[in-house]
């Protein structure tokens, strides 16, 4: 359940308008859609919101859902608010971003943000499913293949080819090299930190391979699990983040 000290209860109560049943100003079918978007979760199904109002659909909630998922949730909710009381503001703020920040992999956003791109949907679901029931051990598997096809993917961005036999640190190495080459890194330290990537992934390939689901192993334990999941998405974000800023760098070029 989403550990909400009874002080922060109330100040949502608050914040949000619960206490006639209401949260903001919603129709049923809007707060709905919301928390749809927010963190893909149906409040209308009994197990998630139980059965009532808005507001008490919001309570049984944050009774029933992980910090991390519902902190999210309630993040968003503050961010539509526009609340006259800037102090009752900062004071949910505060509560639901520290509820946020006990998700499993920190990361995480990126993959959302990469599942809206043609063929990487699926890979993207299943990896969110073991974030979301915190079990990252269990997603190993689906992470590789998702960082493979990224690696792969931002590699013949760069117009590279890329040999579909070539491991993922192999296909990492020449990407990082092309990324030199054209010179797309500011900093020697840069260079350095998505080098000593390259042999991480390599061993990434052996933990895929035989501590993962992908074939009859037993699973990596949940803490070097984390921190696998953690590394991995963070270089995926600093990539995706890059690409997006060569790519606009390249359109300001490009434009007439």
């Amino acid at each position: 359940m989403a550990n909400l000290k009874y002080g922060e209860k109330d100040d949502f109560e608050a914040l949000l308008g619960m206490k006639t049943g209401y949260v903001l100003d919603f129709t049923n079918r809007q707060f709905r859609e919301f928390v749809l978007d927010s963190v893909r979760l149906d409040i209308d199904d009994p197990t998630i919101g139980g059965n009532g109002s808005k507001a008490v659909r919001l309570r049984h909630s944050w009774n029933s859902q992980p910090d991390h998922i519902f902190g999210r949730v309630l993040k968003d909710l503050v961010e539509r608010t526009h609340d006259g009381n800037t102090t009752l503001r900062k004071r949910c703020a505060a509560a639901a971003e520290r509820l946020t920040q006990s998700a499993a992999v920190h990361d995480a956003s990126v993959i959302s943000e990469l599942s809206g791109i043609e063929d990487f949907e699926q890979l993207a679901a299943g990896i969110r499913d073991s974030i979301e029931k915190n079990e990252p051990e269990a997603g190993l598997d689906r992470l590789h293949t998702f960082t493979v096809k990224f690696v792969r993917w931002v590699s013949e961005r760069r117009g590279m080819i890329v040999d579909r036999d070539k491991s993922l640190n192999a296909i990492f190495g020449m990407y990082v090299k092309k990324l030199q080459e054209l010179k797309l890194i500011d900093s020697r330290m840069t260079e350095l930190i998505l080098k000593s990537s390259i042999s991480v992934l390599d061993a990434f390939n052996d933990v895929r391979n035989n501590r993962s689901l992908a074939h009859d192993n037993v699973l990596l334990n949940r803490e070097e699990s984390l921190l696998i999941f953690n590394h991995v998405t963070t270089a995926i974000r600093f990539i995706w983040a890059l690409e997006q800023s060569i790519g606009r760098k390249e359109a300001a070029t490009n434009a007439p």
